[in-house]
């Protein structure tokens, strides 16, 4: 007893700011070998550090953004690391753009066997200010089209019966948010997706979760930032911190491996314990 309580009082006297941050590598380099991954909204951020971590366990990369330019950027960075990776534009809220973008993905590397759904945008207004444009823009990228870019891989993943899914969904999904009605609705629509979907492809081997990531991106720089809003959200993560993406990205790459072969349906939170409730 005497040696627990000195255990707890050194865990306790651990300031969260000296959490380690530096090499998260926990794969070998190989988790992810041969399978052909896309990552939507792959141009920054988040989705970035997953096409680069996607790249680094040996996997074909497809980096899909609206912006061609951000994509070729983090498809150099793979091939410049010795990974494979091809950059192509789309807007996943297209279906016609999404049937194009996979065709050229199968075209490149070959069959689809990730689908990292992380393609996002804010339009930042009060509920009763937002206009119906603005309510429909959010909720055709984050949940039309998650369910554009899945309905146009899963054909190929039945039929080899395997797959894996991975939606980056939010906190404000799971707790609500100000300010963005339309956001917190469309990542809370993801969750059900997410589940849906799951068991829906469960019998052809095809895994699919969610992730709820809590990290330091441009999608989150307003409320890292701003004097109004910072201290107010800080206060709400546990660990006191904010990530980067590339702490957060393996996350996304046990999910796409063969470790995570009797996991599905799944909200994994990687928010520093934002969303524990």
């Amino acid at each position: 007893m005497v040696a627990k309580r000195g255990l707890m009082r050194a865990v306790r006297r651990r300031p969260v700011a000296e959490t380690r941050q530096g090499d998260h590598s926990m794969f070998n380099g190989r988790a992810l070998e041969s399978k052909v991954a896309i990552v939507t909204g792959g141009g920054q951020g988040i989705g970035a550090a997953v096409a680069r971590a996607y790249g680094a366990q040996g996997a074909k990369v497809a980096v899909v953004d609206w912006n061609l330019e951000t994509a070729e950027q983090v498809a150099q960075s793979i091939r410049g690391d010795g990974g494979q990776a091809t950059a192509l534009r789309c807007d996943v809220s297209d279906r016609t753009a999404v049937d194009a973008m996979v065709a050229a993905t199968v075209d490149r590397l070959g069959p689809v066997d990730v689908l990292a759904n992380n393609a996002g945008i804010t339009r930042t207004a009060m509920l009763h200010k937002m206009t119906l444009q603005e309510w429909d823009q959010v909720l055709a990228v984050h949940l039309t089209g998650s369910f554009n870019c899945l309905q146009a891989v899963v054909g190929g993943m039945m039929e080899r019966r395997r797959g894996w899914i991975i939606n980056t969904i939010s906190t404000a999904g799971i707790l609500g948010t100000i300010g963005q009605i339309n956001y917190g609705s469309a990542k809370a629509g993801l969750i059900g997706f997410t589940k849906s979907a799951a068991r829906e492809l469960a019998r052809y081997n095809i895994l699919v979760n969610c992730v709820a990531p809590g990290a330091a991106t441009p999608m989150t720089e307003t409320i890292r930032t701003d004097p109004r809003f910072k201290d107010t959200y800080l206060a709400r993560v546990p660990l006191g911190r904010w990530a980067e993406p590339e702490e957060i990205a393996p996350v996304w790459v046990f999910l796409a491996s063969e470790g995570a072969s009797y996991v599905t349906g799944q909200l994994i939170g990687a928010d520093g314990g934002m969303s524990i409730h």
